[in-house]
């Protein structure tokens, strides 16, 4: 399979043929608008820059100058990088791909880009929607992207206590294979599951698979294993600790600018042997979201408990309902989980809700590790779910703006969160475009205390003025966030994008002990600059080599 340099997944799993030709009669239904299409330039075309940075003889075997290895590490896979991309708009791409084999040579890179003061930026998968992964600072400096995909090995297991220790550079399908002769799995899947790494769901405290209880990857992690430019942090193993402020808290969420994290311990669980599923429509979205709180709080924390409104479940579902679609799931490795499905519909019953047919055939299921499908609109949301970057790609070159922003916030505050949001999309979508557009929303994960609402947006652009156009109506929408109590970034992380919003949102104090550990564990500035922080000026000196322990 062939990665594709401009856009999400691989060359042949892109959207074509039927599949294509329905997305495009879909899309016509909802945004005017010609949709003539709009292909990617060769490599070859992109004209890219001679680069500036020679490495070592040491550390040469482990870099690449080729130009599809530095156009495809240029961006990550936002819409606005996906149209830069099909536009040939690669004004910084990285001088160097380097691929450390070990530990050791991470930390001889990072001790050569410190000399000489070269920008490093860390990157697993790639798949950052926030501009993580993008060298998008104008001082002059080199820069090597360190990829960390060679360092994708299981190497421990311990099945008495549950866990694993885990190269981080393992992308998921590849983790839950080494994982699957023990019994075991993580149990994370994000939805970019099949093209991003353990690291980098660790350094963007990415969440997964569970929309109830453990939802971030935060919440799987025994110790973490953390390369610096002033030294190498390792956290002692233990399953809680009250001792001072954790250190596994310090990188996790850092991006990259704190530390590259090499290795984790993480806990484990037995893959599911018991599954039941089904959804529920309902004819008042008011009463859907009500519903759905009533699961979240019931303590019966299900696996899936993801909310469609009427929009979503038609433009990504084909399921046409007047209120919502709830899409509930449960599984254990323990026990039959039948009677809790029943119960969550029962909950479901008593705000409106009605289950679909499937929920007869979404009964207990032993003895397999691979989910089976209820039917109906829980399978009919699954597929679509796993396309959705696909055709977001396939509509992005018929110049259509879709794409997705996310939040978390308290349930009192969510219906007017909920109303502000879709308000000033849609008059940031008239503002930019001149015309209507669609706006839906979804609920990912589901907290006793609040939900993570989850908007897309649909709308009809102009070829060349995309970008510009989808800038406009996210900044309209952050505001709309900020304003109302929700976070900047449920799971998506801060990036580039979302800075002015996270330096809104987080504490002075907490901004300036962020700065001083920056200061601390990479004086010279060198990782990921403009994320999280402002990127600090280049450096003037020479930085030491240091040990490799710290």
């Amino acid at each position: 399979m062939t990665r594709s340099w401009w856009g999400w997944g691989t060359v042949e799993d892109a959207v074509r043929g039927a599949e294509l030709d329905t997305l495009l009669a879909r899309a016509r239904t909802l945004v005017p608008g010609e949709l003539t299409d709009h292909a990617p330039p060769a490599v070859g075309a992109l004209g890219l820059p001679r680069p500036r940075a020679n490495p070592p003889a040491s550390l040469a075997r482990l870099c690449s100058a080729d130009p599809a290895d530095r156009a495809g590490h240029a961006h990550g896979k936002a819409f606005r990088d996906v149209v830069r991309n099909l536009h040939g708009h690669l004004p910084r791409v990285p001088d160097l791909v380097a691929r450390p084999r070990t530990e050791d040579d991470l930390v001889d890179l990072l001790d050569w880009c410190g000399r000489e003061g070269i920008a490093a930026i860390p990157y697993g998968g790639g798949s950052s929607v926030v501009g993580g992964v993008e060298p998008r600072f104008d001082d002059g400096r080199a820069v090597v992207t360190l990829d960390l995909a060679r360092l994708d090995r299981v190497l421990e297991v311990d099945p008495v206590s549950r866990a694993a220790r885990i190269q981080a550079g393992v992308f998921g399908p590849h983790l839950e294979d080494q994982l699957r002769p023990h019994g075991l799995t993580l149990r994370h899947f994000p939805q970019s599951f099949q093209f991003s790494t353990l690291g980098g769901w660790l350094a963007t405290r990415a969440a997964g698979h569970y929309a109830t209880l453990h939802t971030h990857i935060d919440d799987f992690v025994e110790s973490l294993r953390v390369v610096t430019p002033a030294g190498t942090s390792a956290s002692r193993r233990l399953p809680g600790s009250g001792a001072g402020p954790s250190p596994d808290r310090l990188f996790l969420g850092s991006e990259g600018t704190l530390g590259i994290i090499t290795e984790a311990w993480m806990r484990l669980r037995p893959r599911p042997r018991w599954r039941a599923r089904t959804s529920v429509r309902f004819a008042d979205w008011g009463a859907a979201v009500a519903a759905t709180r009533a699961v979240a709080q019931s303590g019966l924390a299900p696996a899936d408990c993801r909310l469609l409104d009427a929009a979503e479940a038609l433009v990504n579902a084909g399921v046409a309902v007047g209120g919502g679609v709830l899409v509930l799931g449960f599984e254990s490795a323990d026990h039959p989980v039948g009677a809790a499905l029943e119960r969550a519909v029962e909950l479901c019953r008593a705000h409106g809700g009605e289950p679909s047919a499937d929920l007869a055939r979404s009964s207990d299921d032993a003895g397999t590790a691979q989910d089976r499908g209820a039917g109906g609109d829980a399978d009919a949301w699954r597929s679509s779910f796993l396309r959705m970057p696909y055709q977001r790609d396939a509509l992005a070159r018929h110049a259509l703006i879709a794409e997705t922003f996310e939040t978390a916030c308290t349930w009192d505050r969510f219906d007017a969160l909920h109303q502000a949001v879709t308000e000033a999309a849609r008059h940031a979508i008239r503002r930019a475009t001149g015309a209507e557009g669609v706006v839906t929303c979804r609920f990912t994960h589901v907290y006793p205390d609040g939900p993570a609402p989850y908007f897309g947006v649909y709308a009809a652009g102009r070829w060349g003025s995309t970008v510009a156009q989808w800038d406009d109506i996210k900044t309209a929408v952050s505001e709309a966030l900020s304003a109302h109590g929700g976070t900047i970034t449920h799971h998506h992380a801060v990036g580039r994008d979302h800075r002015p919003w996270y330096d809104a949102q987080r504490p002075d104090p907490f901004a300036a002990a962020l700065t001083a550990a920056k200061a601390a564990l990479d004086p010279a500035g060198i990782l990921n600059p403009g994320v999280l922080l402002p990127a600090p000026a280049r450096a003037t000196r020479a930085v030491p080599d240091r040990g490799r322990e710290g």
